[in-house]
């Protein structure tokens, strides 16, 4: 039996059974949402995992009390902005307790007193409150600056000893009432300019459709659907057209696009296909049926943007694309200045329709991503609509966009967080030379030095600024950040707080999936990364990476092998998924396929360059410090895809025998390229645990070997204790015995 101390988390839903007898499929609909973009990302963030769902009931285990209650409270916080929007009979509020106690593990579950404690404080709770336990309260009283209020001992059902009660005062948090503030004062911005914006709406334009007279277009089949519809309402929101006549106006539509894809985004009540995914119709003459059934979606909105000088007038129609007909349809004619008011309202009007209701947090983040200049947020689309197309010369064609943006609204986050994504891409890619045309090189020279050094240090200039004016695109390049220098909790953290500003953003969902699988949850990274793809079907390359890597790192190679060559038969550009790519099928024993993967990489190299690729390869994200070892197999596959054919395990073990001491010890690191297949090696290995100058080379070998280099557990147990070699043979010890 094996026992451990743990943080434990019991929640359940306050009236679930009244609920469910109100609106069954509407109760167990928004439990699902609610989940999913509110409370996992929060428990994700805050390092938690869940033990089991016990219908309105969850159990959650935390490594510390710190982070448990920190997540009671954010989820507590987040579920009243929401239920301020709502009518009685809608809410769902939820009792939490913590406890830190002793726990029994069974497999993944856990049961016993430190759950039990964990459960009768739930079941204590006021609704939409927190109580914790004593020893919780012990742990985080000098850590934590909430208020709490002591509530005596009480005697729970099937513990010996009374249990010490603590409340939180969740109303009278400093932090929280500053939030609420810069909340209110966004929200009554929000809606006072969606009001002026229905009040030009009202008097300068004519609804030009109607639900009776609407013209129906082919419904879509369910049937033919490429996704199952989500258990939410999901839309996707095409590119408007731009009736201008003017190239130069097209940004202007691409970013009005853009802008309610963002926004409608913030909404955890909806489902929304990213900007990559419908910007791919822009320019085709496509059926909204055939939009649905390839995005997997049942709504789809579209619309025409006309500009002429100060002129505007934007036309736009939402479809149920499963019965064919309009769900809501408007027309504005008026003043460019008015474009922010109409963004609002056309949002308002859309979740409206749908029967969704925006949270004050969600409010707030719409509001929060915004600028006031219609300058800025021109220059903004120009640079974003660029750095989304994934490429060197665009990349670098979006800093000049984006820094003008900047210019006029120096408090613009988006456009911050943006522009230090553009850095780190131009550092992560070596996209340098193309920047180097565009900007001005002596100064870049004598200013900073290299490129390379430039790139980072402006990418974290612009990052921190970022950071004063948070955005969820903000936390993902933050997220990002950290995963650069192996800080795999920090980014889980950043990319939660995305998730949970952004349910509908894709990059914090791969954000998410890299912090999880560089700190050895590649299983659970999967999860994130089906949930971006499902949101981008049109997916660029980044995603085939990141899915592609949390398959290797959970040791599926076939299924990485084949990931990585959709990708690659998808974008036969996409040259930064060759290395793994490679590496992957020389796990898989395709030594010839990794070959000219590398060599698709870096065309034209000889042999001596194609070894020197691995060392050379700089992988943008690093494993968390206990994880690093992932990388290394990653780099020894690539190593062993660059080495000649005729290099085999068997030809290894032949030149482990020659008489030439350095050729030994080339051949004894080789053979640890190989990692487990090199099994049949490990005798000849073993003898050289006696030599110097190869023994190293050998035990290093036999841990990449693994559990197959059993034999070697007495020789290398001998040597355990050894000044130079004892530590190498210790590790060697515990990954070969599996501890």
């Amino acid at each position: 039996m094996q026992r451990k101390l743990a943080a434990i988390l019991a929640a359940d839903v306050v009236g679930y059974s009244r609920l469910m007898e109100i609106d069954e499929a509407d109760t167990v609909v928004r439990l699902g949402t609610t989940r999913e973009n509110m409370i996992d990302p929060k428990i994700a963030a805050h390092n938690g995992r869940v033990v089991k769902l016990m219908g309105d009931g969850e159990l959650i285990e935390f490594p510390s009390v710190v982070d448990a209650v920190r997540c009671a409270v954010e989820i507590q916080q987040a579920m009243a902005e929401c239920n301020e929007e709502l009518p009685p009979e809608k809410r769902l509020e939820f009792r939490i307790g913590v406890n830190l106690g002793d726990v029994i593990v069974e497999g993944q579950d856990i049961y016993g007193d430190g759950v039990n404690v964990a459960a009768r404080l739930e079941e204590l709770a006021v609704p939409g409150g927190v109580l914790i336990s004593g020893t919780a309260y012990d742990q985080v009283e000098r850590k934590l600056d909430y208020g709490f209020d002591f509530l005596g001992e009480r005697q729970v059902k099937n513990i010996e000893k009374p249990v010490r009660l603590y409340r939180i005062r969740l109303g009278d948090h400093p932090r929280t009432a500053a939030a609420w503030m810069r909340g209110k004062s966004r929200r009554s911005w929000l809606w006072l300019s969606a009001a002026a914006a229905a009040l030009v709406l009202t008097a300068g334009s004519v609804v030009f459709w109607s639900y009776s007279r609407a013209p129906s277009v082919e419904p879509a089949s369910s049937a033919r659907m490429e996704f199952p519809l989500p258990d939410r309402p999901s839309i996707a929101v095409m590119p408007f057209t731009d009736m201008s006549g003017d190239d130069a106006q097209q940004h202007f539509a691409d970013g009005m696009t853009d802008s309610l894809i963002t926004d409608l985004s913030k909404s955890a009540g909806l489902f929304v296909v990213a900007r990559n995914s419908t910007f791919a119709y822009q320019g085709r003459s496509v059926a909204v049926s055939q939009v649905a059934e390839e995005l997997g979606v049942r709504y789809v909105l579209e619309g025409s943007v006309q500009r002429a000088g100060d002129r505007l007038r934007v036309n736009a129609q939402l479809v149920d694309a499963l019965s064919g007909g309009h769900v809501w349809a408007d027309r504005f004619d008026g003043n460019v200045a008015d474009v922010f008011g109409v963004q609002d309202a056309f949002v308002t009007r859309i979740v409206e329709a749908l029967n969704v209701n925006l949270t004050g947090t969600e409010r707030t983040e719409i509001a929060r991503g915004r600028t006031d200049s219609l300058r800025a947020k021109e220059a903004f689309d120009e640079g974003w609509s660029l750095y989304l197309r994934f490429n060197a010369d665009d990349n670098a064609a979006a800093v000049e966009p984006l820094k003008r943006a900047i210019r006029i609204d120096p408090e613009y986050g988006r456009a911050q967080a943006a522009l230090a994504l553009v850095y780190f891409r131009i550092e992560d890619y070596a996209w340098h030379e193309e920047v180097l045309f565009r900007l001005d090189e002596y100064v870049w020279n004598q200013q900073y030095g290299a490129p390379p050094r430039v790139a980072v240090c402006r990418a974290f200039e612009y990052l921190e600024n970022a950071t004063r004016y948070p955005t969820a695109l903000g936390y993902t390049a933050q997220a990002l950040a950290h995963l650069r220098f192996g800080r795999a909790e920090e980014a889980r953290r950043e990319a939660g707080r995305a998730i949970e500003l952004g349910p509908n953003d894709p990059e914090a969902q791969i954000a998410m999936a890299w912090a999880l699988t560089t700190s050895g949850e590649p299983n659970a990274a999967l999860g994130f990364v089906q949930k971006a793809l499902r949101l981008n079907p049109n997916f660029p390359s980044h995603y085939v990476l990141a899915h592609g890597v949390a398959l290797f790192a959970a040791s599926d190679l076939e299924q990485a092998a084949e990931v990585f060559d959709q990708g690659a038969r998808k974008n036969p550009n996409a040259t930064a998924l060759m290395p793994p790519f490679a590496s992957v099928l020389a796990g898989l024993g395709r030594r010839e396929e990794a070959r000219r993967k590398l060599l698709a990489w870096r065309p034209g190299s000889n042999q001596a360059a194609l070894e020197d690729l691995a060392r050379d390869y700089k992988f943008p994200i690093r494993w968390a410090p206990e994880y690093k070892r992932m990388r290394e197999r990653l780099l020894d596959g690539i190593r062993v895809a660059a080495l000649p054919l005729d290099v085999t395990v068997s030809s290894l073990t032949a030149e482990l025998k020659q008489d030439d001491a350095a050729d030994r010890r080339i051949a004894a690191k080789r053979l640890g390229w190989f990692g487990p297949s090199a099994a049949e090696a490990v005798p000849a290995l073993v003898m050289l645990l006696g030599e110097d100058g190869v023994r190293e080379e050998a035990v290093q070998s036999l841990r990449k070997i693994g559990s197959g280099a059993k034999a070697a557990i007495p020789a290398l147990a001998a040597i355990e204790k050894d000044s130079f070699i004892g530590g190498h043979a210790k590790d060697a010890l515990k990954e070969i015995r599996g501890d």
